[in-house]
């Protein structure tokens, strides 16, 4: 059923409440002009001081003004009014992420052009009557197109194909010998179809995804955690609910934390529904960004796979959302406002009544604690698609292999590369580290390049262009030849990253093809894409990969996978780090011997005794997953508890003291509630702005919005101090 807006109008000369698409506490009061009815939800643009601003009717106005000073609304935007459940959930996101509702509701108006209806553009056709002119070569090669093609043409389509400039057709039209007309612009969506036949499934994958189709097909919220080892058919189990959407008419969207593994999934999705879904990501141009908002309000978009910020499109009648890989830290927004995509994907699930699949071969805690609790059911795929073995994990003792400065691949390593490589096969070696080095100092001196915006070391970066750059903020500066401090020119670069990593490699192998594959190399979806389809042309032999491809993708002669630094990850005091590395390492694991072809994976450690490092050589997640739940649960942490960030940031140093020291003053003080800090982030500087951080910690019954709101509520923020409320915190930088 479609979510309707809401049915209350208001008519001409009453007073309707408009949220603005800007960082404000509160609607505004606006007055309904004459010849003007409006309903919530309706889309309109208002004046706001000297300027006109877009926002949405969000109800009767509130009457906080006085009637003399109400300003009458401008327009009625051509665009389909914002839907309950939207308006709904705009309210909800500010009031858990303690975030202005201005500041969430311009993330669901995140191209204003949008907003507009679209301009028509022009075609072109032969003028059947045309008045004398003077024809040259240029124009004869116009009049030809047509002559053997389609009566009405674009102007680039026809510019290219007459190869002319664009000027000789607008001549053309100026003469007489062409005719202009008016078109709409057409957006064209292919339909996926929820009808056609998917893979033959085994007796387990069919059984889960029928559970899935029949939540969708019976309506209502459902919530289950489709729970699979890496190529156990998680995306086809999941596809089958998908398709009872499709069957209903009704829209569907999947996020993925990562928009380059969308490259293999789209393939997937248009073999399995004969079309492709619409995308959603910050690649996309600004024309096609404006034709998908549109097309998912109108309801044209069947099925929209995107990033988390997808999550705020104004779907017209969502049946369904899948969160792929639910477990990633990369759902977690860290700016402006802060949110995790993935439980607030489960509340926008609960508030339209619709059913939510999270989809993980290595479910966050947080997720199995909701299992535990009745929330969410568990779908469980323990086997691999098609008889496919789990890859066999063995372990190289790096204290034991003396290695010499400058190398990294242990002889065992290097020896099982050359194996496979000689049977035909491929390789991956996985270092969860951009760049060259992730630092490099004088060897005089001792001086270090560090970024001047950031507490951060700089990268060096030598594929391509040699450069040092932050990772944090993007400050980048060229490779000096030697030290600024001492002007020696004895620089070190300390620390492997992959770059430095293929340079070994290439000394090993000088004759194999391989390939980094990194955000900086993979952009995006058209990257991702040329890569999946150069691995699986076996134009590439080692792929040196970070956590960029540690997960969703298949390689069917990739059967040997060798984590360079399994260690890395496990230190700096994260409450996640043990869970996170499991996570990322068990994920990469399974990119080996997903075909016929057995897989190995080999795990370089200083630390074999540490129990992530031994729960992936048993294969025992179960009891990693015991273990780390009962020391969270021991330690008082989430997801037996609550935590919250307060982040105090400012350009000066001794005011963001200060004003963290007068917070720290005010604050609640009960038995049940542990506030620690301020204290200088691990990151004490980013982009410039000195940061202290609170962190609070609460029984989970206790409303911890309420309590930083009251807390907030009595502290006089002085001007460029910036305090960021962070519910649920992943990063502690």
């Amino acid at each position: 059923m479609v979510d309707s807006p809401a049915k209350l109008s208001h008519p001409s000369g009453s007073h309707v409440a408009v949220l603005l698409a800007l960082p404000l506490p509160t609607a505004y009061d606006y007055r309904v002009p004459k010849q003007m009815v409006l309903s919530d939800g309706d889309f309109v643009r208002v004046p706001f001081g000297r300027r006109q601003v877009n926002g949405v009717v969000w109800g009767p106005g509130l009457h906080v003004i006085n009637k003399t000073k109400i300003k009458d609304v401008v327009e009625c935007l051509p665009t389909p009014p914002m839907s309950n459940v939207l308006r709904l959930f705009v309210d909800w996101v500010a009031a858990y992420t303690i975030s202005f509702p201005g500041a969430v509701l311009k993330m669901t108006m995140s191209v204003p052009a949008a907003l507009e209806e679209p301009k028509p553009h022009f075609v072109f056709g032969i003028n059947p009557s045309p008045p004398l002119f003077k024809m040259t070569s240029a124009r004869q090669r116009v009049i030809n197109v047509f002559k053997k093609g389609e009566p009405l043409q674009a102007l680039g389509k026809l510019a290219l194909e007459a190869q002319v400039g664009t000027s000789v057709v607008s001549g053309l039209v100026k003469a007489g010998g062409l005719l202009s007309h008016r078109a709409a612009p057409i957006f064209k969506i292919a339909t996926p179809n929820g009808k056609l036949p998917g893979l033959k499934l085994s007796e387990e994958q069919a059984a889960a995804g029928a559970l899935l189709a029949g939540d969708v097909a019976r309506g209502g919220f459902a919530a289950s955690l489709l729970d699979g080892v890496p190529g156990s058919g998680k995306t086809e189990v999941y596809f089958e609910a998908v398709a009872e959407a499709l069957k209903q008419n009704r829209q569907v969207l999947v996020l993925l934390p990562e928009i380059a593994l969308s490259a293999q999934w789209l393939e997937r999705f248009e073999r399995r529904f004969g079309a492709p879904p619409l995308q959603w990501h910050s690649d996309l141009s600004p024309t096609r960004r404006r034709d998908t908002w549109r097309a998912v309000a109108q309801g044209q978009a069947d099925v929209v796979v995107g990033a988390r910020s997808a999550l705020f499109l104004p779907f017209r009648d969502l049946a369904l959302i899948v969160v792929d890989e639910e477990h990633e830290g990369a759902f977690k927004q860290e700016e402006g406002v802060i949110y995790n995509a993935r439980d607030m994907a489960v509340v926008r699930a609960h508030l339209a009544n619709i059913s939510i699949i999270l989809a993980s071969a290595t479910p966050s805690l947080e997720t199995i604690a909701n299992v535990k609790r009745g929330r969410y059911r568990l779908l469980h795929l323990p086997q691999r698609h098609g008889g496919a073995k789990l890859p066999d994990i063995s372990l190289v003792d790096m204290r034991e292999e003396g290695l010499t400065s400058g190398h990294w691949l242990s002889p065992k390593l290097v020896e099982q590369v050359r194996h496979t490589l000689a049977a035909g096969e491929q390789v991956m070696l996985f270092l969860n580290r951009r760049g060259y080095a992730p630092l490099t100092l004088c060897r005089t001196c001792g001086h270090r390049f560090k970024c001047p915006n950031c507490t951060a070391w700089l990268v060096t970066h030598r594929h391509g262009v040699e450069r040092l750059q932050c990772h944090h903020c993007g400050y980048s500066t060229a490779l000096p030849e030697g030290c600024p401090s001492c002007e020696n020119s004895t620089l070190a670069s300390c620390g492997p990253g992959v770059e430095r990593l293929l340079e070994e490699v290439k000394k090993l192998f000088p004759k194999i093809r391989t390939e980094i594959a990194a955000s900086d190399s993979i952009t995006g979806p058209a990257a991702a894409a040329k890569l999946v389809q150069r691995v699986e042309n076996q134009e590439i032999d080692l792929i040196i990969g970070t956590q960029i491809v540690a997960k969703g993708y298949h390689f069917p002669l990739l059967t040997l996978v060798g984590v360079v630094d399994a260690d890395l990850g496990l230190s700096g005091g994260d409450l996640r780090a043990a869970e996170r590395t499991y996570q990322l390492l068990y994920q990469v694991a399974g990119r080996a011997g997903r075909s016929e072809h057995p897989g190995r994976v080999i795990l370089q450690t200083y630390m074999p005794e540490h129990p992530v490092v031994q729960a992936l050589l048993s294969g025992n997640r179960e009891k990693f997953i015991e273990t780390e739940t009962t020391a969270r649960e021991e330690a008082k942490m989430p997801p037996f508890s609550r935590l919250a960030a307060l982040i105090v940031s400012g350009t000066d140093a001794s005011e963001v003291d200060r004003a963290a020291s007068l917070l720290a003053r005010q604050a609640p003080h009960f038995d049940n509630i542990l506030i620690l800090g301020p204290a200088p982030a691990p990151l004490s500087i980013i982009r410039g702005r000195h940061r202290r951080r609170f962190l609070v910690r609460v029984p989970r019954e206790v409303n911890i919005q309420n309590l930083l709101t009251n807390w907030l509520a009595s502290f006089p923020v002085s001007r460029g101090i910036r305090i960021q409320a962070d519910i649920d915190p992943y990063s502690f930088l």
